[in-house]
């Protein structure tokens, strides 16, 4: 039987499939990378204006719920508009070079081009509120953000990490007063732990690790 390729036509296609291969590692790799966990612990993430939530938290008193004004009640927390931040600063440290940027935008109607410093994959569903009322406290993802002064990633806020959480909520949780309150409660006993899953009606673990809970 005659040879249906020439030896020149087999080598193209070995080739060519070799590349194939090679490309589709190259996506494995590349989608790979892309959901790794971000860096976390001490790097400040880069802002238009070097915002101190130390400052304003620790030194100031100012409650989170001031500047994230939807985090009780929607799926974002919000970022402060610029009239938020003029409340003070139009009296404040009002010629300070540092506020230049929160001047210029309130003078423009342009939003400051806050960085994101917590950005989750499209893929993963989250909600804010429904996780500050039922006693999961700000610091428990954010960590000690009144000892920032420039704020940085505090957890990786990757599956496992999140996971770990909503197969035992119970150490997590804070009484509602302590929620939005920064330096630590003390540890809670099991039966604290076990009046605050009550109290919030915290769902089985069943539902917690279910997919469509986080993936809609």
């Amino acid at each position: 039987m005659a040879q249906v390729f020439s030896r020149h036509d087999v080598l193209w296609l070995k080739l060519f499939l070799l590349a194939l291969l090679a490309l589709a590692a190259a996506g494995v790799g590349v989608v790979t990378w892309s959901m790794q966990p971000q860096d976390v612990g001490g790097a400040a993430v880069l802002q238009p204006v070097p915002f101190s939530h130390k400052h304003h938290v620790a030194d100031d008193g100012i409650d989170c719920r001031f500047c994230h004004t939807s985090v009780d009640k929607g799926r974002v927390a919000g970022l402060p508009a610029t009239e938020v931040c003029m409340t003070c600063h139009s009296q404040l440290f009002k010629d300070a070079p540092l506020l230049q940027p929160v001047r210029d935008s309130w003078a423009s109607g342009r939003p400051i081009a806050w960085a994101r410093v917590h950005d989750l994959p499209d893929f993963a569903y989250f909600d804010h509120s429904i996780h500050v009322n039922k006693g999961v406290a700000c610091m428990e993802c954010h960590g000690r953000v009144d000892q920032m002064p420039l704020t940085w990633r505090n957890a990786s806020l990757e599956m496992q990490w999140c996971l770990d959480c909503h197969r035992n909520p119970g150490p997590h949780l804070h009484r509602p007063e302590q929620v939005y309150h920064m330096p630590a409660q003390a540890v809670l006993t099991q039966s604290e732990i076990d009046d605050l899953l009550q109290q919030y009606q915290i769902a089985d673990r069943r539902r917690l690790t279910d997919c469509s809970t986080c993936h809609r």
